[in-house]
């Protein structure tokens, strides 16, 4: 089922929290909406699902304008983070809940619930597991039947709301790999919503960056990660450091000294370049470089993260050198970024964030998992 969202904008009591937003979603694909608290990126989730109808603009499913259809009609499944299972149902009644609770006609019988209850767990490798309760599950089993629940309707669309965020670490990676698996194996069109940057990076086809109500770039990983479009991209999407420089006959300029970085497409005048830490060459000595002083050095996974004061204003950067690197306090460190991006000062975004969870409505996770599944 392909997606269209079409300038939609979203304002709760006045206040904006979608501008004019656009986004094409393919039949099959894997979207993640990623961004800070309060980008946008919930709303837009649930402007998808009917729980919320945009201001202006229209949501389409394939051809059909469902903008004002309601969660029923619409036919998705909406995976939460904090699972929204009933207590006082077993695994399989839960997962085969949206059916129960259909209109006669279109209700299954109780066999081919039944059914269908024990291919989902066998899907979501819980076989066996039926007759338990959620609260003798671990939170990732919890999940998956939560999963399993909003696949067992056979929905449109498949909508998750940070679906691992309640979930430690390890457990976050692992599932990861299995709603990939998952999807490979059911082709549905999914959405999900992620602070996480690794998450959408590791499981997504395309990755749609938000911010402050607007989409900032929209791209597979290696395009929105290699190829930022903005200040704000490259500094939310992986690591960065960032200097302030002047951009002068085509160089760039660090305070009264000259780089080494060419900057001919950019113009003249006050910028910012960024780069990312692992992504730099050392340098023995060199008249045209960046340079500074060891403050700060603690060892990171396989790397060594190093903190420099650079230039007579001591600003502060990070670079990523190897564990066994000799980097003592005080120490001079020489190096040139091998890749990044220099953007005019006009170009830098500081206003604040749209607090958009404020205007979130009222209802609990279970009466939304009731919209989502009937």
């Amino acid at each position: 089922m392909d997606v269209s969202i079409q300038s939609v904008r979203k304002e709760f009591d006045g206040f904006p929290a979608l501008h004019d937003v656009s986004l094409d979603i393919r039949s099959g694909e894997l979207i993640a909406l990623l961004g800070p608290s309060g980008s946008g990126k919930t709303t837009l989730l649930r402007l998808i699902a009917g729980l919320e109808r945009p201001t202006d603009g229209a949501v389409f499913f394939g051809d059909e304008d469902a903008s004002h259809r309601s969660v029923q009609e619409r036919n998705v499944g909406f995976v939460f983070q904090h699972y929204a299972l009933f207590r006082h149902m077993t695994v399989a009644d839960n997962i085969g809940f949206g059916l129960k609770v259909r209109p006669g006609a279109t209700r299954p019988t109780k066999a081919e619930i039944r059914r269908r209850a024990s291919e989902l767990l066998d899907l979501v490798q819980l076989s066996g597991l039926e007759n338990r309760y959620p609260s003798q599950l671990s939170g990732g089993q919890r999940q998956r039947v939560a999963l399993a629940r909003a696949l067992a309707i056979e929905p449109r669309v498949l909508l998750l709301d940070e679906p691992f965020g309640a979930l430690d670490a390890q457990v976050r990676r692992e599932l990861r790999r299995w709603l990939r698996e998952i999807h490979d194996r059911t082709g549905h069109t999914t959405v999900f919503v992620t602070h996480d940057q690794e998450e959408a990076l590791e499981l997504a086809d395309r990755v749609v960056v938000m911010s402050q109500g607007r989409i900032e770039q929209i791209g597979s990983a290696d395009e929105v990660y290699d190829r930022p479009n903005s200040p704000f991209v490259y500094g939310f999407i992986g690591d960065s450091s960032t200097l302030p420089v002047r951009v002068e006959n085509g160089q760039l300029w660090l305070q009264d000294r000259s780089i080494g970085l060419d900057a001919s497409d950019v113009p003249a005048g006050p910028a910012t370049l960024y780069f990312r830490p692992h992504d730099i060459e050392l340098l023995e000595g060199c008249g045209g470089c960046i340079a500074g002083t060891v403050s700060a050095s603690r060892r990171v996974a396989g790397t060594r993260g190093v903190e420099l004061e650079v230039g007579g204003a001591r600003e502060c950067v990070e670079i990523e050198l190897p564990v066994d690197f000799p980097a003592g306090t005080n120490g001079r460190i020489a190096f040139r970024p091998k890749r990044w991006k220099v953007f005019p000062e006009g170009n830098q975004d500081n206003s604040r964030p749209v607090e958009e969870e404020r205007h979130i409505t009222g209802l609990d996770e279970s009466e939304l998992m009731l919209a989502a599944t009937l």
